[in-house]
């Protein structure tokens, strides 16, 4: 296994860069609503005036060529219970069938898209994402996994295959399953390991269950383990918290997402019993969580990747980060650049190079479509050339933590300085703050700045109204 010791013997242009501890004033300062730049503009700037998008040309245009890549997203919505936090688009039942009948209409859209395309492009990612994708019994996933390659039949040899797991809804079998139809990546949803907590949100999930679920992962090869945690909860303090740190670091994650709790109950209803019971921790407590998750991840060897990310030096996140090649889409950090992504199923998103569309989100609207032979859209957006651009420039800083001047110039078609002249001059207060310093060519993003990247990146966002913000607080 790569340490972190390791590290300090690599060459200097592949080393880990490594964060020092937070400075929480100025977290404190710049803990405003932003966007998370999984798409820019982000997807509240999403339109439901389909006409005027064009989305039937943009697909028949982004399939010219046969040899560019694509990325596969199924969302598998059902769940046997809610989590009280929960801010995904689930259906919550006991019946199994429901995930037969999915997969039959999910097929259906799959065909509809697929006539489209061009099915020759190679698949370099494939995302199972919910919900909980192991609801869907073994043999429905291996159906799924037989209309994936029959449809889409050039697997890339590097392909990365994710699957979101939930470990209380797991047999050996799955795991057979899911390595049978490729997969090699998973995500395990733990968010917080005290029994206290756990009641609270109405997740009951023991640490044994958790290592049982790593066990069988590794023993049937999967490369590369996430952990989702999730700071904010009822009942959480800082001492709880970093005992769950602890707990997740004994199973050897791969990777861990550390998420803040997004309190959003006039959108999810369930969320409101946490207010009735007024056990939410306070901002302070909340910003403290967050600082002990990332003192002991960072001391564990952990590198930065930004936002709520965290690889090993050695995993292929942590490489691509280093060299430059990492990417942003919907699903968050990726090493697949390139490649236009592809969703299936309720609510999941798409995207060509110069549009996004989301689909219908219930059950009954979005199966409506399919009856009616029409690929299932509700909104979505078509970029023009300074939205192209200022993508660019965000992706730049989410994924590489710099802006190198020059480079933006050839990649933007733009004079990148005499452009951005006002975003640049800006960002004075960034760089006295120590956020940010000025580089020859550029600027870079300072070990203080890289929890607040979403503050950076909003600097050059052109969609923000000021008092209008439909978004989560940066940390």
């Amino acid at each position: 296994m790569f340490s972190f010791l390791d590290a300090m013997t690599l060459p200097i242009e592949t080393q880990p860069a490594v964060t020092g501890p937070l400075d929480l004033d100025l977290i404190r300062k710049y803990s405003i609503p932003g966007p998370r730049y999984t798409s820019y503009p982000p997807a509240t700037k999403f339109t439901a005036d389909l006409g005027a998008l064009e989305l039937e040309r943009a697909i028949g245009e982004d399939n010219a060529d046969a040899s560019s890549p694509i990325s596969l997203y199924f969302h598998l919505p059902f769940c046997e219970t809610r989590c009280w936090f929960c801010g995904c688009n689930t259906v919550i039942t006991l019946r199994r069938e429901s995930a037969c009948d999915y997969l039959d209409d999910l097929a259906r859209e799959v065909k509809l898209t697929a006539a489209r395309m061009n099915r020759q492009r190679p698949v370099t990612q494939v995302h199972f994402g919910g919900g909980t994708p192991t609801f869907f019994p073994p043999d429905e996933l291996r159906r799924l996994g037989a209309l994936i390659w029959e449809t889409f039949p050039n697997r890339a040899p590097d392909c990365e295959f994710s699957v979101e797991i939930d470990p209380r809804r797991l047999t050996a079998d799955h795991i057979v399953a899911l390595r049978e139809i490729g997969a090699n990546r998973a995500s395990l949803g733990v968010q917080d390991t005290d029994p206290r907590v756990q009641l609270a949100v109405h997740r009951i999930q023991p640490q044994a269950v958790n290592r049982q679920a790593f066990a069988w992962l590794r023993e049937n090869g999967f490369g590369s383990i996430n952990v989702d945690l999730i700071f904010g909860l009822p009942l959480q303090t800082p001492a709880s918290f970093a005992r769950t740190v602890d707990d997740v670091l004994t199973l050897e994650p791969d990777r861990l997402s550390v998420f803040s709790y997004a309190h959003v109950p006039w959108i999810k209803p369930a969320q409101k019993i946490f207010d009735d019971r007024e056990q939410l921790p306070g901002a302070e407590e909340k910003l403290a969580m967050f600082a002990v998750a990332h003192e002991r991840l960072t001391a564990a060897g952990f590198v930065d990747i930004g936002l709520d990310h965290f690889a090993r030096p050695d995993d292929s996140m942590a490489v691509a980060q280093r060299a430059g090649t990492l990417h942003r889409n919907f699903q968050g950090y990726s090493t697949q650049a390139g490649a236009s992504l592809y969703g299936f199923g309720i609510s999941s998103i798409s995207n060509t190079p110069d549009t996004y569309r989301q689909n219908l989100k219930s059950l009954p609207e979005w199966r409506a479509a399919l009856d009616a032979g029409r690929l299932p859209i509700e909104r979505g957006l078509r970029l023009n050339a300074e939205d192209t651009r200022r993508r660019t420039i965000i992706m730049r800083l989410m994924c590489d933590r710099r802006l190198d001047f020059q480079g933006l110039s050839r990649e933007t078609g733009v004079d990148f300085e005499a452009t951005y002249a006002k975003e640049l001059a800006g960002l004075d207060d960034l760089k006295t703050d120590g956020l940010l310093r000025a580089v020859p060519g550029g600027i870079e993003v300072t070990a203080t700045g890289i929890p607040l990247l979403r503050v950076i990146a909003m600097r050059f966002d052109g969609t923000l109204a000021p008092g209008a913000l439909q978004h989560s607080r940066t940390i």
